[in-house]
């Protein structure tokens, strides 16, 4: 079967009005998965014991269990507890529930990976909790865990192609509708693809610029 690119030149305005919706799931659910990610790792450091249990039970539950099956529950299964949303809003919670869990356990190994003496010397000079977080903390842990974070991001947007299961017109489903009214699935599965990939080489090269700066900077104040 010859590509015939005609198939998706008509439909420009379509993909487009799919990857912007992508890329607004995607940045939305890496930011509520980020914060949510990062409270849950502070907490589990800093909270107690209790706490910290009933943390690990929620992280065990989201990482133990599919997307997809959560995607389901929330959205359709949200109205037998009274909470209805739509499609977009219920894409970007689940979107950041499912990754807040990996985040906090890439926060909390870089809490845990910075010396427990510069806590203690902090705790002689009065610097309050909130600031022994805020500045001496997330500066150094951000360095280690810059590749894992970036990983994270580039496996968060793959995974926004299932939102397209609870009818959010994001990129998959408008090619895959594409391809079911045309029948032109070779077509537009690969424009799908070419998409993805150009969004996670995307995503990749920002983190490996990203890495190389703060590589730069740390060699600055060594010396």
């Amino acid at each position: 079967m010859i590509f015939d690119p005609t198939l998706i030149t008509e439909r420009l305005g379509d993909i487009s009005n799919g990857l912007l919706v992508t890329l607004e799931t995607w940045f939305a659910g890496v930011a509520m998965g980020a914060a949510i990610g990062l409270l849950i790792a502070v907490l589990q450091v800093f909270g107690g014991a209790w706490l910290r249990a009933l943390l690990r039970l929620y992280i065990e539950l989201i990482r133990a269990t599919p997307f997809l099956v959560q995607l389901f529950l929330l959205y359709y299964g949200g109205p037998s507890f009274g909470l209805e949303l739509e499609a977009t809003t219920a894409g970007i919670l689940g979107l950041g529930i499912y990754g807040s869990v990996y985040f906090a356990e890439i926060f909390r190994t870089g809490f845990e990976s910075i010396p427990k003496g510069q806590l203690e010397a902090a705790d002689c000079l009065g610097i309050t909790r909130l600031q022994c977080i805020w500045r001496i903390q997330l500066p150094q842990m951000l360095v280690l865990i810059l590749p894992a974070l970036v990983n994270l991001v580039t496996i968060l947007c793959k995974e926004t192609a299932v939102l397209s299961i609870i009818t959010i017109p994001e990129l998959t489903m408008v090619m895959t509708g594409i391809g079911s009214e045309t029948f032109a699935f070779v077509e537009t599965l690969l424009v799908l693809c070419v998409a993805y990939l150009v969004l996670i080489e995307l995503s990749s090269r920002l983190g490996l610029f990203l890495e190389r700066r703060v590589g730069r900077f740390l060699q600055r104040q060594s010396t």
